[in-house]
């Protein structure tokens, strides 16, 4: 069957965008492009710039022919439009941060390449001998940002460097050299060449590491907030909708209240007359609540996320293809939040989900069962997973786009719709889901409030009654004394997370406003429906849709009858 013209400018985009971007082709599994790497210099940047600016005229010379048109129009203008108004502001300029900056892009891409077979391996090599170059790119976009004045923070420097460092000297690029000389049937060249490509990357990432300490990091900035213009360009970006942050701050600050009165109830259960750090401190310590050893705990997971498919089923409809999904341990130096990574478009790379374990040889389950939930099923994998499956409805462009606050909105919305069914039946489970969501409410605090320089509440304190700092203005150092009393997280996690929020303004807000507007949609059309309202269909209808910003969201959910 013909597809319309929407749909036929949609697939040429992705293709065309395969092209010009090897490393996000391979993140999507558009096959052909594992060979090469990103030009993540700013002549990269500039051609991928004008490619968008073609497609969105493009664009705008169709015309919807019916609803999966009208749809897939909309969110392509959309995503489009924000794509433009990052570059045209210089947002890439500042992509030095510890998660999603070129510089982890580039090494994360080997990790999701196929390993078997003489070509892949060959491909393996020739990207090996691009990383080099690459680095180079992304210095030559670094210097053009530092000479226009437009460069991050000496805190992003540094903590990137120390990745790099990692990287080179822990020699990460040698577990592909040692993985080739396993392999069965390739030819002593190839293995050669990627033992050489290897040595190459290590050296590179050794460079880069010096260049940020001795080179960029001298002339970052000193600030780390990125202030209103910038906050409110990335905003969008994340959200796909204008919200306004002040009115986000306050409304966070009344569900922290709200969840901390649920952590304490939940607390009683666990421990009866115990502080919420005296139940962390149980719950961290004790040995029948732990998983010991790196290859027990991924094993643990393995199987938490092969039980939460199966109950999943009764709950929602999922797709024969992704009824798998894998949990894997990255390597050190990888950013310390889990993460998922998609289906390839053919699904014969399956979906997967990444646990660091930052060191750790012990592993308490009380935090990472809602975790698992959150990055798998029904989170991210069934979201994300499910849509790859609608080629029928949803344009090739729509099924390999993200939009953070529906993406994330989701997962955490999937979180709570587990409580819902009654899936933390466990105490311990069920404050590691109030944990999880805390901590994303406390991220929507710290992130608006270190960016844009507002005010923490007279009033406020920790959860053991400490006054905290009321009156004050929000600093980094602030953040992370409060997300650890508050949150329930690791001291080693929440540092790396300060600087997250820090490199990747409104990121990190995106999943509780998600979810919030993800349960504000479900109410609403819960409250039109009446008792024509089935929870399964609403769901099926909503992840049809595919990733659309949380503006768009409201509108098209306000469509569905059911």
């Amino acid at each position: 069957m013909a597809q319309s013209p929407v749909f036929q400018l949609a697939d040429d985009h992705v293709s065309e965008s395969a092209a010009l971007d090897p490393c996000a082709a391979t993140s999507r599994g558009v096959p052909g492009f594992d060979h090469l790497l990103t030009d993540f210099s700013p002549e990269g940047y500039a051609v991928r710039a004008e490619h968008v600016r073609r497609t969105r005229a493009a664009l705008h010379e169709l015309e919807p022919t019916n609803d999966h048109d009208r749809l897939a129009r909309d969110v392509i203008d959309e995503r489009l439009d924000v794509s433009l108004a990052q570059y045209d502001t210089g947002e890439w300029l500042y992509a030095l941060r510890v998660l999603a900056s070129p510089v982890s892009t580039i090494r994360a891409t080997f990790d999701l390449m196929p390993r078997e077979g003489e070509q892949a391996w060959s491909d393996i090599a020739s990207r090996l001998g691009c990383v080099s170059a690459a680095l180079d790119g992304v210095r030559a976009t670094f210097e053009h940002g530092r000479s226009a004045g437009k460069v991050a923070s000496r805190r992003q420097a540094l903590a990137v460097a120390a990745q790099c460092g990692t990287w080179a000297d822990d020699r990460w690029f040698d577990s592909l050299a040692r993985e080739a000389a396993e392999a069965a049937d390739l030819p002593e060249s190839l293995r050669a060449e990627v033992a050489t490509g290897a040595e190459s990357a290590i050296t590179a990432y050794a460079d880069f590491a010096r260049y940020l300490r001795d080179v960029y990091a001298p002339a970052a900035a000193e600030v780390d907030a990125c202030g209103l213009e910038r906050y409110t360009v990335n905003s969008r970006a994340m959200l796909g909708a204008d919200l306004d942050p002040r009115e986000m701050y306050d409304w966070a600050w009344t569900d922290f209240h709200e969840l901390r009165r649920e952590m304490a109830a939940t607390c009683e259960r666990i421990l009866p007359g115990a502080s919420f750090a005296e139940v962390r401190e149980l719950l961290d310590t004790d040995p029948a609540r732990s998983v010991e050893g790196a290859e027990a705990y991924q094993a643990w997971l393995q199987q938490l996320t092969d039980d939460a498919l199966e109950r999943s089923l009764f709950h929602f409809d999922i797709p024969e293809q992704i009824r798998r999904c894998e949990a894997r341990i990255p390597p050190a130096g990888s950013a310390a939040a889990p993460y998922y990574t998609s289906p390839s478009e053919d699904f014969s790379r399956p979906g997967r989900t990444w646990y660091p374990t930052l060191g750790r040889t012990r592993f308490p389950m009380w935090g990472d069962v809602t975790t698992c939930y959150h990055e798998s099923v029904p989170g991210h994998h069934l979201q994300l997973g499910y849509i790859k499956v609608l080629a029928d409805q949803l344009s090739r462009l729509q099924r390999n786009t993200f939009i953070s606050g529906h993406g994330e909105g989701w997962a955490l919305y999937a979180e709570r719709l587990c409580d819902e069914f009654g899936w933390f039946e466990n105490p311990d489970h069920r404050l590691g889901f109030l944990g999880g969501q805390m901590l994303r409410s406390v991220r929507v605090i710290i992130d608006i409030g270190m960016h844009l320089g507002y005010r923490i509440p007279a009033g406020t304190t920790l959860n053991d009654g400490t006054p905290f700092h009321g009156g004050d203005a929000w600093t980094p150092e602030l953040a992370y004394e409060f997300a650890v009393h508050e949150t329930g997280q690791g001291e080693t996690f929440l540092a790396s997370e300060i600087d997250r929020y820090l490199g990747w303004p409104a990121q990190a807000i995106s999943y509780k406003i998600g979810e919030r507007e993800w349960l504000a949609a479900r109410a609403e059309t819960a409250d039109r429906l009446g008792s024509a309202f089935d929870l399964r269909r609403f769901h099926t209808f909503a992840l049809g849709l595919g990733p659309v910003g949380l503006a768009q969201l409201r509108a098209e959910l306000a469509a569905f009858r059911g």
